[in-house]
């Protein structure tokens, strides 16, 4: 069975830091791309980063890039968000998504996604 696990969210002042967790089981790691995408209220899912399976290959949406470092340790299965200098516009709900050898490059589409974490709300607020 399948699932992914976010964990390491929370409420954080603006300008703080947070590492989002994503702990994959039921396949392999090292055969699957990993995207983070998040969802701010009243708006649409939106691609953060991803993070390629083969080679490590990352890329970084503008609005988070030079903030945000995506990571993988696929011996442990799994996947790290390390979030600095968060700003309000960064609160939503944080999901991770993974699918097989897929090409780590935009536009980051949700739909391309087949396994999804039941994702986690960051909160950026004073």
């Amino acid at each position: 069975q399948v699932q992914l696990v976010e964990s390491g969210g929370g409420l954080v002042q603006p300008g703080g830091s947070l590492r989002l967790s994503c702990a994959v089981s039921g396949f392999t790691l090292d055969y699957y791309t990993i995207v983070w995408f998040r969802q701010a209220p009243g708006k649409e899912r939106e691609g953060v980063s991803c993070i390629s399976n083969h080679d490590g290959a990352t890329y970084y949406e503008d609005p988070v890039k030079g903030r945000f470092t995506i990571s993988r340790n696929n011996a442990e299965n799994m996947v790290y968000l390390q979030m600095n200098d968060l700003k309000a516009e960064d609160t939503g709900v944080y999901y991770c998504a993974g699918e097989e050898s897929l090409l780590c490059s935009p536009p980051l589409v949700d739909a391309q996604y087949d396994y999804w974490g039941q994702g986690i709300q960051v909160t950026v607020s004073s």
